[in-house]
């Protein structure tokens, strides 16, 4: 099947056409005069013949609006698009289809899928589109509307099955940890299957993200959970710092000396009372630090 490109059609400017019209009635009048007073019927013929064309004339107009285009179909023969915004006459037995090239906005239904870890999500998406070749728009696709409707919710639905909703990995990407990157995916994924309808996309991120119900509780306590395991890691990193730091600095300044039993007595005290989610209970020893 041969494809079709857009291409630009015939026409000419609609106000002078539309003198050229008045001047076909005007010699109509003229004719159907001269026949009323000279009674005679010789140039009927030719007032016929005028008036066909003036009445056919007519077809011919049309108006383009800002951001619209106009196809040509003539006898089923794609001729051409007028993408000129004004008042234009063309031949007038072609056929003039009407595609929006204004900008749009598609914000998809949510839909459930099975993230890359098989946890089922609901998911949504808003793609900024518009029409940038009007004869793939209209002969390439029944309906370029729907067509991108259905077209972006598979890629929705594509994406969401590549990311997991969530990486416990630093180096994994995410569909709520990478807004960014999965934004420029969606993209890339809606753009590869609507550049066969004419059809260009400027933005397609995700606007909906969510578990579904059914385990929406089950993954809120596992997040808590990770956060608390990540929370007491981050404690007992600092801690550790905190009591080298603090076994160092009475080293080196000869505050005491202690031995390698004293060393860890002290610092398992300094880990309970740090890491401890409650408040330490001090206990003051009297004894000999030597």
């Amino acid at each position: 099947m041969k494809e079709i490109v857009e291409k630009l059609g015939w026409r000419m400017n609609g106000f002078l056409a539309l003198a050229i019209h008045l001047l076909f009635w005007f010699l109509l009048v003229m004719i159907i005069r001269d026949m009323i007073v000279f009674r005679v019927v010789g140039p009927l013929p030719l007032a016929i013949v005028v008036f066909l064309l003036a009445f056919t004339q007519l077809f011919g107009f049309f108006v383009v609006h800002p951001n619209e285009a106009r196809v040509l179909v003539f006898f089923g023969k794609y001729v051409g698009s007028v993408r000129d915004a004004g008042f234009w006459w063309t031949n007038p037995f072609t056929t003039k289809k009407s595609v929006s090239l204004r900008i749009h906005n598609l914000n998809s239904q949510k839909v459930k899928v099975n993230d890359l870890a098989g946890n089922p999500i609901e998911i949504a998406a808003v793609v900024v589109w518009r029409v940038v070749d009007s004869a793939k728009a209209t002969f390439d696709v029944e309906s370029y509307m729907e067509f991108v409707d259905i077209q972006s919710e598979t890629a929705v639905r594509a994406l969401a099955s590549a990311y997991p909703y969530d990486s416990h990995d630093d180096g994994k990407a995410s569909l709520r940890g990478n807004p960014h990157e999965v934004s420029d995916k969606l993209t890339e994924e809606v753009q590869a299957r609507l550049a066969v309808a004419g059809v260009q996309v400027s933005e397609a991120r995700i606007s909906h993200l969510a578990y579904a119900p059914e385990i929406a509780q089950a993954m809120l306590r596992r997040q808590q959970a990770e956060a608390i395991v990540a929370a007491r890691q981050k404690i007992v990193e600092g801690a550790v710092g905190m009591v080298e730091s603090a076994l160092t600095m009475l080293s080196q300044q000869n505050i005491v000396v202690l031995d390698d039993e004293r060393k860890a007595a002290m610092t398992n005290n300094l880990l309970v009372a740090l890491v401890s989610e409650h408040e330490a209970t001090p206990v003051l020893n009297t004894g000999t630090l030597y």
